[in-house]
């Protein structure tokens, strides 16, 4: 079954009256090169596990059971449990779950369903308006996850993989680059889906740290700081982190004298090693 071929996923859909749901972000790819390319990033091989979130009509899933093990696919609309039992019969490496990824507790998910792989992946095709929670989930879940290779939207992409102290980066960019090294692969266009999104798209690829890279005494305090920091980015960083942590502005200034840092700069040209500094004297 060609699941790229709009008139092949029209009649499946058809079948089992279904309809795309807009609230759920689904946007199915159509561009037969994308998920092969995708699967091919992936270091697997049949001792690998594969963690996809959101099947869709089973397209990336496919390839991806093409290379590894076994995958695991969580799948949030339960309107495609029996699409995708058609789609994807001929694999008996394959299981659904009917679940929301941000609800389980995915230490325990991986271990149950992953029992016996010596490796652990992550690739999927994300929904935009959940793309953050779901990495920062990954990341921070503390999950045996060896590599994540995921489809976001272009913008996404741009800031999760920016370096720490250029323009493009956010809070968000100081998290990923904190738990992984982090990097774009490929870009997709917005005609590779039906529907078709008014963006384009990014693969990209994360690798978690096995060692934490830097020296950061309070954790939940430095994340504190960051989001603050960036959290007004049209004023300066004292200003911003003044204004949301509830400090003085004296005291912040004080804070920037002693760290030698210019009063006027903006979040996004704090280096990791000012924004740890500044999280530590504030």
């Amino acid at each position: 079954m060609d699941l790229c071929d709009l008139n092949t996923i029209k009649k499946v859909m058809s079948r089992h009256g279904f309809s795309f749901s807009k609230a759920l972000g689904q946007n199915f790819l159509i561009n037969p090169e994308v998920c092969p390319e995708m699967a091919a990033a992936l270091d697997a091989d049949e001792k690998t596990g594969v963690l996809e979130i959101g099947a869709g009509v089973g397209v990336l899933t496919k390839e991806l059971a093409k290379a590894a093990g076994k995958v695991v696919s969580v799948e949030l609309d339960k309107r495609l449990i029996d699409v995708l039992a058609e789609t994807l019969a001929d694999f008996d490496n394959i299981e659904i779950v009917n679940d929301d990824i941000m609800k389980l507790d995915l230490c325990e998910f991986l271990k149950e369903k992953f029992d016996g792989c010596e490796k652990i992946a992550v690739c999927a095709n994300l929904p935009y308006y959940i793309t953050s929670p779901i990495i920062m989930l990954l990341l921070e879940s503390g999950a045996p996850i060896d590599e994540i290779v995921v489809m976001v939207q272009k913008e996404a992409g741009e800031r999760l993989c920016a370096e720490v102290g250029s323009r493009l980066a956010g809070a968000v960019s100081v998290a990923v680059n904190y738990y992984a090294e982090s990097e774009i692969l490929f870009e997709v266009g917005r005609e590779s889906f039906v529907p078709s999104p008014k963006v384009d798209s990014v693969v990209i690829r994360l690798t978690p740290r096995g060692e934490q890279i830097y020296n950061v005494k309070d954790e939940k305090r430095f994340f504190t700081v960051v989001k603050c920091a960036f959290s007004q980015r049209r004023k300066t960083a004292l200003n911003s982190i003044s204004n949301t942590l509830g400090v003085k502005k004296e005291s912040v200034a004080a804070v920037f004298d002693e760290l030698g840092l210019d009063k006027n700069i903006r979040a996004e040209k704090l280096t990791m090693k000012e924004l740890i500094a500044l999280s530590e004297k504030i």
